[in-house]
């Protein structure tokens, strides 16, 4: 194995860096030939429970585009399976779930999460990526508990979480009870993804921007809390990530994380304007990646200015890479991220 490529841990730590980190939100899978002739067998879940195959889907896109860091390929309610949810992956829609909660008794039904006895391989899938196959770090993750209680409550994805936010204002003794244990299972979901060999950890809150700010701070913020504090004990690089979230980047730059994700909502220089002075993550917006690449150059190379003006930046879309986009899109880019941001911190 070559030398072990530690930029993006670095960046995350606000530590001296040569060139700008770059990794892809749904960089494994999407629209990779290889993948794509694997799932015309395999199904996600499929996927996920043969650590070999996984292994494979969550290295291929480092050999090809020269990223960074791998994340670990997998569905953020993957865990939910093990305190009962009957969560099924439904192609073209999403996670589909068949018993959705809708009362404090659903609940105090849920079990207890054990990954070793649950999800044992995903962490076999994460053994055999850092003991064996990996250059660079690998990326663990789990969805923020919102996130997840939004599929727990509506059944599915939604447009607007109407179930959601009505059952958390309504019953706020049985939402903090079901926050408490999405935290608990969270907790310990990333624990064993780090005891397991991963490097660094996203918290993906993926729609918890249909909160506003005040919302944020009494139904949510008290969680996120405790959970990252609980993650700080790893000593491991903390990232947190939502989509249409900027009005909450402040709260987020509050919590014991270590970078703040952003979307292409919010700039960097906006970002840094605001008082977030943490390292940053983003933001790309995905949708320029069908653009020709003089658009996509020039979009990159403000971010990466503004990011290097910044201090600490990682390299990243503004939310996930979707399966029109051309793999060789993403190497060029990455190859430019490295070089461009080389080129101005030599400077």
């Amino acid at each position: 194995m070559s030398t072990f490529n530690d930029t993006l841990l670095r960046a995350a730590r606000g530590e001296e860096i040569e060139h700008t980190p770059v990794w892809f939100m749904r960089q494994a899978g999407r629209s990779q030939p290889e993948y794509l002739k694997i799932k015309e067998k395999y199904s996600l879940e499929e996927i996920t429970h043969q650590p070999e195959l996984c292994a494979y889907v969550t290295k291929l896109p480092v050999d090809q585009y020269d990223v960074d860091a791998a994340i670990l390929y997998k569905d953020i309610v993957t865990p939910l399976v093990g305190i009962g949810v009957d969560v099924k992956i439904k192609s073209g829609v999403g996670p589909v779930i068949s018993n959705p909660i809708r009362s404090a008794q659903d609940i105090a039904n849920l079990g207890e999460f054990s990954a070793e006895e649950q999800v044992p391989y995903v962490l076999d899938t994460i053994k055999m990526l850092t003991q064996e196959q990996l250059n660079v770090p690998l990326i663990g993750f789990a969805g923020a508990p919102f996130t997840l209680a939004s599929y727990m409550i509506e059944g599915g994805p939604s447009k607007s979480y109407n179930l959601t936010k009505s059952f958390m204002v309504s019953e706020p003794q049985a939402w903090f009870a079901l926050m408490d244990k999405l935290a608990d299972m969270t907790i310990s979901y990333i624990q064993a993804q780090v005891n397991a060999g991963v490097k660094a950890v996203q918290i993906f809150d993926s729609w918890v921007g249909a909160l506003n700010v005040s919302d944020y701070r009494i139904f949510i913020k008290p969680t996120m809390t405790r959970i990252f504090s609980e993650l700080r004990k790893l000593n491991i690089p903390l990232i947190t990530f939502g989509v249409g979230a900027s009005h909450l980047a402040n709260e987020w730059h509050d919590l014991p994380v270590d970078v703040v994700g952003l979307d292409w909502r919010l700039s960097i220089k906006e970002a840094g304007e605001r008082g977030i002075t943490k390292p940053v993550q983003g933001n790309l917006d995905p949708s320029m990646l069908l653009a020709d690449w003089s658009v996509i150059e020039e979009r990159a190379k403000l971010i990466v200015e503004q990011g290097v003006e910044h201090g600490s930046h990682i390299f990243n879309l503004g939310h996930g890479v979707f399966p029109q986009v051309q793999p060789a899109t993403l190497k060029r880019l990455t190859a430019f991220v490295h070089d461009y941001s080389r080129e101005l911190r030599s400077k």
